[in-house]
C-alpha cells in the first residue's frame, strides 16, 4: 500500500448487532506504513473483546487525525452532532458548564470512532455514574532520555512497593514513550484522596532511590532521574486505553504486559504494533485481573513507610 492509494467506496463492517459504514476506507492514515482507515477499523473490531472491559461506562477523549498522523490533529471531548444516536453519551460538569463525552460500550462504537479517524481513545479513570470517584489509579513512567532500562527498573520497584502496601497492580506499555502501572480501586475514595495517596507512594519510592527517581515536576530539577508522574489521577484527566493504537510511525499499540516481561532487556513502549497484533493477542496477561481494593489499609501502611523514610506525616 502507498499513501496515494485510492480511498474507494464505503466499506460496511458487521460489528456485533450493527453494521458500521467506513467512509473512504482506503484513506491512508499512517503514510510511512500504508495503514488505512479500514486497517484501523479492522484492528478495533478485532481487539474489541479485550478492549471493551476497560472502556465500558467511561467517558472518552478522542484523539483524531482526519488527514493522517502527519497532518493536523485535535483532541475531542464533546460528542459532535453527527454521531449516531446509538452511541452512548455522558454529560459531566466542567468549570464553566458541561461536556457531553462519548462512552464506548460496544464494538460498533469502537469501529465507528475509527471511521472518524480517531486513532486513539483516551479513557477516564472513573466511570460516568461516579465521575469523582476513580476505579483506577495510574502511575505514568516515561524515560528521561532514550534509555528504557530506567523505566523497567522504576516499574519493578513500584510494583514491589505496591505489594508492600497490599495493592496488586497491572502493567502496560503506553505505545508512546513509557509504561503505566495500574491499580484497581473500589471507588470509595474521591480523586483528591487517590491523588494524595499516589503522591505519597511516589514520595516513598523517590526517597528510597534518590539517585534514580524523582517527584520533581520541573525538568531542570530532575537531573536525569526518572519522573514518577501521578498527574493523571484527577477529575477529567485521561489515560490511554489498553489495545489503543498510537499516532506514531509503525502504529504502535498500548499493550497489557505480564510483570515477567520486565525481565526482557529489549522491552520498549512500542514493542507491539498493528502489524504484530496476532502475537499480542496470543496471550492475555490481564485475563485474571485483581479485584478492586480499598485504600484504607494501604494508606495506613504508607504512613508507616513514609515515617521510616523520614517523610512528613500527612
Amino acid at each position: 500500500m502507498t499513501p496515494e492509494k485510492r480511498p474507494g467506496p464505503p466499506l460496511r463492517l458487521r460489528t456485533g448487532r450493527r453494521t458500521v459504514e467506513i467512509s473512504r476506507p482506503g484513506k491512508v492514515l499512517f503514510p510511512g506504513d500504508g495503514i488505512t482507515k479500514a486497517d484501523l477499523a479492522g484492528h478495533y473490531r478485532t481487539v474489541a473483546p479485550r478492549m471493551l472491559p476497560h472502556l465500558r461506562g467511561r467517558p472518552l477523549m478522542l484523539e483524531r487525525h482526519p488527514d493522517g498522523i502527519d497532518g493536523p490533529a485535535f483532541m475531542q471531548k464533546d460528542v459532535p452532532h453527527h454521531f449516531p444516536d446509538w452511541i452512548h453519551r455522558a454529560e459531566l460538569p466542567k468549570e464553566d458548564g458541561a461536556v457531553t463525552y462519548p462512552v464506548c460500550d460496544d464494538a460498533a462504537t469502537l469501529v465507528y470512532l475509527a471511521d472518524q479517524a480517531c486513532t486513539t481513545p483516551h479513557r477516564f479513570l472513573s466511570r460516568a455514574d461516579r465521575p469523582d470517584h476513580p476505579d483506577r489509579l495510574v502511575f505514568d513512567l516515561d524515560p528521561a532520555g532514550e534509555d528504557f532500562a530506567p523505566v523497567r527498573d522504576a516499574a519493578l520497584a513500584l510494583h514491589r512497593l505496591l505489594e508492600e502496601l497490599e495493592l496488586p497492580s497491572l502493567l502496560m506499555t503506553t505505545g508512546s514513550r513509557g509504561l503505566h502501572v495500574v491499580v484497581a480501586l473500589d471507588r470509595r475514595a474521591p480523586f483528591d484522596d487517590v491523588r494524595a495517596f499516589a503522591r505519597g507512594v511516589a514520595d516513598v519510592l523517590a526517597a528510597r532511590h534518590r539517585d534514580r527517581f524523582t517527584t520533581e515536576a520541573r525538568k531542570k530539577a530532575r537531573r536525569g532521574r526518572l519522573y514518577l508522574d501521578i498527574g493523571r489521577n484527577a477529575y477529567a484527566q485521561t489515560a490511554v486505553a489498553p489495545y489503543a493504537v498510537r499516532a506514531r510511525p509503525g502504529a504502535p499499540v498500548a499493550a497489557p504486559l505480564a510483570w515477567s516481561d520486565l525481565d526482557d532487556s529489549g522491552l520498549t513502549a512500542r514493542r507491539w504494533t498493528l502489524s504484530t497484533l496476532d502475537g499480542l493477542l496470543a496471550d492475555d496477561p490481564w485475563r485474571d485481573p485483581p479485584r478492586p481494593r480499598s485504600l484504607r489499609r494501604p494508606r495506613e501502611l504508607l504512613t508507616s513507610l513514609g515515617r521510616d523514610e523520614g517523610l512528613p506525616t500527612p
